[in-house]
C-alpha cells in the first residue's frame, strides 16, 4: 500500500491523500488550498492522478480545506462514490454550493478586468452544476458503522469532535492475506467543546496520519475564552464601538451562537440594557445552522438537554440573522454598538471583509479572531500586527483593537494530541504528521518521539511513502464495541422517545417536533444497524 501526500503536508490546508493498494486507488479528502495567492494557485493545477481512475473517495468532514475540490474532481471525470458521515453530507450540500457561487463570482469579476485589458478570459474552478453533480456521488454513513467498500478496504467513521459530522477514519486494508490498519485522525477537536461530543479514542493503528495544526500550542480553556469574549463585547460596546468576529460559517458560528444564547437567556443577572444586538451576517451560516438542527441526535448531552427543555439553542432575543445583501450593507450605514459575526473565518472572502473595511480604522471598535488564520490570509496579517491593509481596493488603517481567543479553536492542542495517541492500546509503528505548519509539527514530532518512543515523519508535499505489512491488526469487528454501542443507542432511543411523547402531548418542544421525530428515527436506524453488525458477528 502506498500513500501520496497531495495536500496538508507541512501546511494546514488542501487536505488530499492518494491511497493505492494492490487492486484499489482512492483518495481521502479533496480540500482547497487556502491562504496566500501562491498557495491558492495550487487549486487550479491538474490533479496528480487521473480522477476517472479512482475507485472511490472518502471525506473526513465538510470544511472547505477538506472538501472544496470535490466538484472539480467530478468535473474532471471522477465517477465513484464519496463516503462520509450523514451530517457531513448535509453540510456539504450547503458548503459546496456556496463555494461554487464564490468560484463563479470570482471568475466573473476577473473576466471583467481581463476584458478591459484585452486578456484571455478564464473559466471558474467549478460551477454550481459541478457542485450539484458532486453531491450526487455522496453516500451518507453513521458513526461506528463498519463499511466494507470492496474486498480489500473496510472503513469506520469515529467521532472526531471537530465540527458536526467530523470523523476519525479507521481503515483496514486486506492485501496478500494480511491486514494493515491505517488511521487518519482528520481534524481532531478539543474535549468539552460546545454542542458536539468529545473526540473518541481509537484502539490503535499500524500507521497513523495525525493532524498537527496546534502541535506546539496549549490552548487556554474555552471557558476563559468565552468569559474574555463577553468582557470584550462589554468593553467595546460601552465605549460606543462595534465588535467584528470573522467566523467560520460551519461549526464556529454555531458554537458562538450557542454560548451567547446560554449567556443571554440563562443568566439571571443580565439587564435589558446589556442585551447588545448580535448580527449573524452569513447566508451560509444560516443554512448550516439548519443542517445542525437536522442532526441534533449527534449533539453532546448538554445541548440535547437544553433542547429537551424547550430551548432553541440557536435563537435568543437580541440575535438577528441577516439574510439579504441589502440588510448587510445597511449595517455599515449607521453607527451604533453591536456585534457582527460574519464569514469567512480567515477574512479572505465574504461579507466580513466589508465590515472590516468599515471598522478597522475605528479606534473604538475591535476585531476578535476565534479560529485558525492561515499564512497569507488577511486574518493572519491582522493578527501579526499590520498597521494598514489593502482591502476591497482601498488602503485601510488598522486602529481598532485586535484580539485572538485560542480557547475557541476547533483543533486539538499539543497536550490533547499527545493524550489521544497515548490512549491507544496498540501504538502505531509510524506516525505521519500532516495538517500543520513546521513550527507546530516539528516540536510535536519531537514530543512524540521522546515521550511515546514513536517513529515520526513529517512528509513533504507530493511525497509518496510505502507502508509495509505488519500483520498485527485485528478484525475490525469487535463484539464488545458493538454490544456497548447497542446499549448506548437503546438508552438514547429511550430518552428520545420520552421527549417525543411529551411533544405529542404538547408539553414541550413546540419549536422542534420535526427535529425530534428525526432524532427518534435516527436512533432506531443506528440501533438496527448495530444489531445487524452483531448478527453478522454471531453468524461468524
Amino acid at each position: 500500500m502506498k500513500i501520496t501526500f497531495l495536500g496538508a503536508a507541512r501546511d494546514v490546508t488542501g487536505s488530499n491523500f492518494l491511497v493505492e493498494t494492490n487492486h484499489s486507488k482512492f483518495i481521502i479528502d479533496c480540500g482547497m488550498f487556502q491562504g496566500g495567492k501562491e498557495l491558492e494557485r495550487l487549486n487550479e493545477e491538474a490533479f496528480r492522478f487521473v480522477p476517472s481512475e479512482l475507485d472511490f473517495a472518502i471525506l473526513t468532514h465538510a470544511h472547505i480545506d477538506h472538501s472544496g475540490r470535490l466538484p472539480k474532481l467530478v468535473k474532471d471525470g471522477f465517477r465513484g462514490r464519496i463516503y462520509a458521515t450523514k451530517p457531513t453530507v448535509d453540510l456539504c450540500d450547503v458548503m459546496l454550493k456556496d463555494s461554487a457561487k464564490i468560484q463563479e463570482s470570482d471568475a466573473q469579476w476577473e473576466n471583467k478586468r481581463r476584458q478591459r485589458s484585452g486578456k484571455e478570459l478564464i473559466e471558474p474552478l467549478y460551477t454550481m452544476k459541478d457542485a450539484e453533480d458532486a453531491l450526487k456521488h455522496f453516500v451518507p454513513n453513521h458513526y461506528g458503522s463498519l463499511i466494507q467498500i470492496n474486498e480489500e478496504v473496510t472503513i469506520r467513521f469515529v467521532d472526531a469532535g471537530h465540527i458536526l459530522g467530523s470523523a476519525i477514519l479507521e481503515m483496514w486494508v486486506h492485501e496478500e492475506g494480511k491486514t494493515t490498519k491505517v488511521v487518519f485522525s482528520g481534524d481532531l477537536g478539543m474535549p468539552g467543546r460546545p454542542i458536539i461530543r468529545d473526540p473518541q479514542i481509537v484502539d490503535g493503528a499500524d500507521y497513523l496520519l495525525l493532524e498537527s495544526t496546534y502541535g506546539n500550542t496549549v490552548h487556554e480553556p474555552i471557558d476563559a475564552s468565552i468569559q474574555r469574549l463577553i468582557e470584550i463585547i462589554d468593553e467595546v460596546t460601552t465605549r460606543g464601538g462595534s465588535v467584528i468576529i470573522p467566523s467560520f460559517a460551519v461549526g464556529r458560528t454555531q458554537e458562538l451562537i450557542y454560548e451567547l444564547n446560554k449567556y443571554y437567556e440563562h443568566n439571571q443577572r443580565i439587564e435589558e440594557y446589556q442585551r447588545i444586538p448580535i448580527y449573524i451576517d452569513s447566508p451560509m451560516a444560516i443554512l448550516a445552522t439548519q443542517a445542525f438542527m437536522k442532526n441534533s441526535y449527534v449533539f453532546d448531552e448538554e445541548a440535547r438537554d437544553l433542547i429537551r427543555q424547550g430551548d432553541n439553542i440557536f435563537e435568543f432575543r437580541n440575535l438577528k440573522y441577516v439574510q439579504s445583501a441589502e440588510e448587510s450593507k445597511m449595517l455599515n450605514t449607521v453607527r451604533f454598538p453591536r456585534v457582527i459575526i460574519s464569514s469567512s473565518g480567515m477574512a479572505t472572502a465574504g461579507r466580513v471583509r466589508h465590515h472590516l473595511k468599515h471598522h478597522l480604522w475605528d479606534e473604538k471598535s475591535a476585531v476578535v479572531f476565534v479560529g485558525y488564520q492561515a499564512v497569507g490570509s488577511l486574518g493572519r496579517i491582522l493578527e501579526d500586527g499590520a498597521k494598514s491593509v489593502k482591502l476591497l481596493g482601498e488602503t485601510i488603517a488598522v486602529n481598532c483593537d485586535i484580539h485572538r481567543l485560542d480557547g475557541f479553536s476547533g483543533h486539538a492542542d499539543e497536550p490533547m494530541l499527545l493524550n489521544w495517541v497515548d490512549s491507544m492500546k496498540t501504538k502505531p509503528s509510524k506516525v505521519f504528521l500532516v495538517h500543520g505548519e513546521p513550527e507546530e509539527s516539528e516540536p510535536l514530532a519531537m514530543v512524540l518521539r521522546e515521550k511515546l518512543d514513536l517513529e515520526v515523519k513529517i512528509p513533504e508535499l507530493w511525497e509518496t511513502v510505502e507502508l509495509g505489512h505488519l500483520n498485527r491488526s485485528e478484525s475490525p469487528v469487535n463484539k464488545e464495541e458493538i454490544l456497548s454501542a447497542v446499549h448506548q443507542e437503546m438508552v438514547d432511543l429511550d430518552l428520545n422517545m420520552d421527549s417525543f411523547d411529551k411533544v405529542k402531548q404538547g408539553v414541550e418542544w413546540d419549536q422542534f417536533p420535526e427535529e425530534k421525530a428525526i432524532a427518534v428515527k435516527q436512533a432506531l436506524k443506528d440501533l438496527n444497524r448495530n444489531l445487524m453488525d452483531l448478527n453478522l458477528l454471531v453468524g461468524k
